[in-house]
């Protein structure tokens, strides 16, 4: 490994970006440690890597972590010392769940986190001041829960989970413009009318779901919705 992947670390040590996807690894590469003081972005995607290091914190200068498609099943505590992170993306890994503890990456705009196995809304994600952009698509999902009226995020993107109950806590979030929950189980009474008149959102994604498209469009507070998604489009054009 080490001879395979020189090249690359010596151009990270150079430039603070090192890119290691796609190279056969089955372990997060140890050589990486003489780096520690100046990686700034790390692509892993596309190996066979099952844990990150206990010692992961380390890497206090990371802003971006890419790790799709590996076999990630938990991220050890350490990960969340990661300060300095602006984004995450670790999608089509084995998670099946994010702690709490995520509300301590306090600089995190995007998260990518598709095609796992979280199987709860994390909301320790509601205490990020900077989060815009959260994809949490393609898991397993039954709920939105209560709390999640905190959300700071501006797209949350949640297609095809399990997702039966819907949170009308969901309208509170403060600058929340598009939720898409395409493909899941809700019945149109899951999703409460305060959503479509009271929230800030301009683009609900709600096809695929237990109910006609006709029905949702009669549905209570769909106008004061489509005065919302009409007025986002004029400004777009």
């Amino acid at each position: 490994m080490g001879n395979s992947i020189k090249p690359n670390l010596e151009h990270a040590e150079k430039t603070g970006v090192c890119q290691l996807a796609n190279k056969g690894l089955n372990e997060f590469p140890p050589e990486l440690q003489k780096l520690v003081k100046n990686l700034r972005t790390l692509d892993l995607s596309s190996n066979k890597i099952s844990t990150l290091p206990a010692n992961v914190g380390q890497f206090e200068h990371l802003k971006n972590i890419t790790m799709n498609e590996n076999r990630l099943a938990s991220l050890p505590e350490d990960f969340f010392r990661l300060k300095r992170l602006e984004a995450i993306s670790l999608t089509h890994n084995r998670l099946t769940a994010i702690p709490n503890s995520v509300s301590k990456l306090g600089t995190l705009k995007t998260l990518s986190l598709a095609a796992n196995k979280i199987t709860s809304f994390p909301l320790g994600l509601c205490d990020l001041k900077h989060l815009d952009s959260i994809d949490l698509s393609q898991n397993s999902l039954t709920s939105v829960p209560d709390g999640v009226g905190r959300l700071q995020a501006v797209e949350l993107n949640l297609n095809q989970n399990q997702i039966s109950s819907l949170s009308e806590s969901i309208a509170q979030c403060p600058r929340l413009k598009v939720l898409r929950v395409q493909e899941n189980c809700l019945q149109l009474a899951s999703i409460s009318p305060k959503i479509l008149t009271d929230s800030k959102l301009s683009l609900l994604a709600v096809d695929g779901n237990l109910f006609e498209m006709k029905q949702f469009h009669d549905y209570e507070g769909y106008e004061k919705y489509m005065e919302r998604y009409t007025a986002a489009r004029k400004k777009m054009y």
